[in-house]
Formats: structure tokens, sequence, C-alpha cells
């Protein structure tokens, strides 16, 4: 199967982890990247780079310097859209990606966003004002319209790439879904027939086969992972080897252990181990939600101290390893 290629940059592998924030930090990122994913996407920057001087901006500004760095932006107005990626692409990102598809209530009140598949002339005042202002490739991540009722992907799709855009993702549902439904592969097969540019098909995509199949219904390039990814970084290396037509074992308990304390240690050093704490608990919870481990969870929870983390996940494993092992599978 052909490669993707993004402006100049030919991506490993076809598949792709979407930018999730909250979720696809530089620790995150990097574990994917690890396990074979084609290319990461950052968290979500908002277009107003007059408050990147927060910690949490500059945290999501992170950079991985042996990896393609894919920076995504979101806002409303076409002007402060070009600066921010100017400003990333100084900062040496190697693409630019526009998020249209979040249908969070937050973003959306601000008219970002899925809410702006309500007015495509803003869509293509931004498309031309972000492709204008940077000399790298632009990537644009959208939905297949607001509602059922006003799904447009279509002309979205062909207005992007009128636009130079030079790739799209889209996320098979309108953002009135959410996250609520099957995926609409009909409606990405739709928008990859429309244009040439490379297209990623992402909902609902948890499997190797169910990557295989998704490409297969809609023609499109690649797939993107988001949620599926979240506690099984590994999803990739399944993927890329069904993919290819090779087969590939499940992850043994004890290399998801090494995963698991490798990850955590990560989040410890990322945000300092105050805030390190916080966050490698959800890591934590979704790497064992296949599994029944409650009290796990609630003592977990409690703990206060990097290496008590640490150690409560390695005894945890050597606990239960058997049951881990058929959860892994």
């Amino acid at each position: 199967m052909a490669m993707i290629r993004i402006g100049p940059h030919k991506l490993p592998a076809r598949a792709v982890l979407a930018p999730m924030a909250g979720i696809t930090d530089l620790p995150f990122r990097q574990l994917c990247l690890q396990f074979g994913a084609g290319l990461t996407v950052s968290e979500m920057l908002i277009s107003n780079s007059e408050l990147w001087h927060t910690r949490k901006s500059h945290l999501r500004l992170a950079k991985d310097e042996g990896a393609l760095r894919s920076v995504q932006i979101a806002g409303a107005d076409p002007s402060m859209m070009a600066d921010a990626a100017s400003r990333c692409a100084d900062m040496g990102a190697d693409i630019i990606d526009i998020n249209m598809g979040c249908p969070a209530k937050k973003v959306c009140k601000r008219a970002a966003g899925s809410a702006l598949l309500r007015d495509p002339a803003l869509v293509e005042a931004i498309l031309q004002a972000v492709t204008a202002a940077v000399s790298v490739p632009v990537t644009l991540k959208i939905r297949t319209g607001w509602s059922p009722e006003q799904r447009n992907g279509v002309a979205i799709a062909r207005l992007a790439e009128d636009c130079g855009i030079a790739a799209l993702a889209v996320h098979g549902r309108t953002r009135a879904c959410r996250f609520n439904g099957e995926a609409e592969y009909d409606s990405i097969a739709a928008i990859k027939h429309a244009v040439a540019i490379p297209v990623l098909a992402n909902g609902d995509i948890d499997s190797a086969s169910k990557a295989a199949a998704v490409l297969a219904k809609t023609g499109a390039d690649g797939v993107m992972i988001g949620r599926a990814a979240q506690g099984r970084p590994w999803l990739f290396r399944e993927i890329n080897a069904g993919l290819e037509g090779r087969h590939c074992a499940p992850i043994s308990a004890g290399e998801m252990r090494d995963v698991m304390i490798a990850h955590l240690k990560a989040l410890h050093r990322f945000y300092g181990e105050q805030q390190g704490l916080r966050i490698a608990r959800k890591h934590c919870a979704w790497y064992l939600q296949n599994f029944d481990n409650a009290d796990f969870r609630r003592q977990f929870n409690r703990l206060e101290d990097a290496n008590a983390q640490l150690d409560a996940v390695q005894v945890f494993f050597e606990q239960h390893s058997d049951k881990l092992q058929d959860a892994a599978a």
C-alpha cells in the first residue's frame, strides 16, 4: 500500500494519532511513536498567542526533536489563526493542523472547532489566511457537518483542497452527534471520492481488522486513531501489522507493565511530580479499563508520591499477571 505524503513528508505508517486535548501530550505522543504511529498531532492550541505565556500552553508547545512535528491550532479569526500558525512554524512545527472537528461546547461557543462548519465563507477565509502565512504543509480536521440535516463535509473538503490544504482528517460524525451512534463511513467515502488530497478516516477504529475494513469501505489513505489509543498505545503496532499482512501477537502482561511504568515516569518528569501524579491516574485507569480493578484504582488515586505509584503498578502486575494477560489480549 502506498504511504501517505503530506507536503514533502512521507509518513512511515498509515495509522496516525488524533489530537486530543488533555491526552496527546508529549509523553503520550512519544509512546505512540515508539509503537509505530505514522504521525502524532499535538494537543489543541488556542489561536490567541497572547495567552501562550501560561504553563499549560508551554507544555502543549513542547516538542520531540526526533519526530515530525504537527501542531494543532483552533480559532475563528483568520488573522489570529495565521499569526498562530506562523509562530508555530517559527518554533519548529513541520505541519500546522487546523481544528474544525472538535465538538466540545466550550470550543463551539467561541465559533471555533466544528462550529465553523456552519460558515463556509469563514472556513475559506481561515484556510486561505493560514496557508498563505506559512511555508509548511497545513492539514485540516473536520466532521461530516454540523448536524445530520447539515452534512456539508464534501463541500468543505473541496473548499479545503482549493485553499491549499495538504491533507484532511474526517471524523465520521456531525458535531451534533458528538460521539454517539455509529461513524458514517459512507460520508467519509464521499469526501475521499471528491478530493485528490490524502484523507484520514477517523471514528470508532479500535482494532487492526476494523482499520482494514474502514480503509476498504472509505478508500481513505490512512486512519486516525483517537479514543481507542487511550491505554492502548500498542494499537498502532497491531494496526500496522494487520495492514501489512503480518501477524502481531497480543501484548504480554510483562510488556504492558513496562509500558505503564515508563509512561508514568515520563509523566512525572514532564509535568513535575504533583501534576504528574494527577495525570498518571487517568492514564492508569485507561490501561486497566478491561480489567476489574476498582479497589486498585481507589488505592492508586490516593497515592501522593511518584515512587509509590510505580511500586503499586509493579505489585499489581505481580499479583494479577494471568488475568491481565487475558484482558490485554
